[in-house]
């Protein structure tokens, strides 16, 4: 898998959709990468590192705590706004991810060579809500290759009548892909929302269904 690696947040970041159609290969890495001196990186053993990863959905933001993986955001999110989110709610400043987030990358390229069925990495989940959690949590419970409704997931959490809110959790779920919140669609049959748009959830759905 063709990785990328990036050590911090660009200091002026570029509207974020201008960025992704102007730039050329290769370029949006090296417009994020700034070093941190040798002296500052001890210092950050709680930061998070990140890295940007190819997939057949495009390019893919990776992040990761001490604890765990705790976001996983597409290009259209606009790379230079989710870290500036990040560095306001996980640590204001990141840490090179060298080899740090390997393991991350070889998990997603598995997935999506159709040779694992899961996604096996420790999460941090404190970037989402109590109620957000009770759905992500229950989210890997679809089987791979299978859909449940939002009505269903929310009757499945306790929360019957949640269904609206349960579609907001799964389009805000700060983890796509590893926790599969694509698996969950509308009542009648539609894909319903997804924050790496409409297309990329069919693609991920017609991934599990093959």
């Amino acid at each position: 898998m063709d990785t990328r690696f990036v050590a911090c947040l660009h200091t002026a970041p570029k509207d974020p959709m201008t960025e992704r159609e102007s730039a050329p290969p290769g370029a949006l890495a090296e417009e994020l990468h700034v070093s941190l001196p040798p002296t500052r990186l001890a210092a950050h053993h709680d930061a998070f590192s990140y890295r940007i990863i190819d997939s057949p959905l495009g390019d893919l933001l990776v992040a990761r705590t001490p604890t765990g993986i705790a976001r996983v955001a597409f290009a259209r999110e606009g790379f230079s706004r989710v870290l500036e989110s990040l560095t306001e709610h996980l640590h204001p400043r990141p840490v090179p991810a060298r080899s740090s987030l390997d393991r991350a990358a070889r998990a997603i390229d598995a997935y999506f060579a159709g040779t694992a069925s899961t996604i096996s990495l420790p999460i941090d989940l404190q970037l989402v809500t109590d109620f957000q959690r009770t759905v992500i949590d229950h989210l890997p419970s679809i089987g791979y290759g299978a859909t449940a409704s939002y009505a269903a997931v929310a009757a499945g959490v306790g929360r019957p009548g949640a269904s609206n809110a349960v579609g907001v959790a799964c389009r805000s779920n700060p983890l796509p892909i590893v926790m599969p919140c694509h698996r969950a669609v509308r009542s009648d049959g539609s894909l319903g929302a997804y924050v790496g748009g409409t297309e990329a959830k069919r693609v991920l759905l017609a991934l599990e269904a093959s």
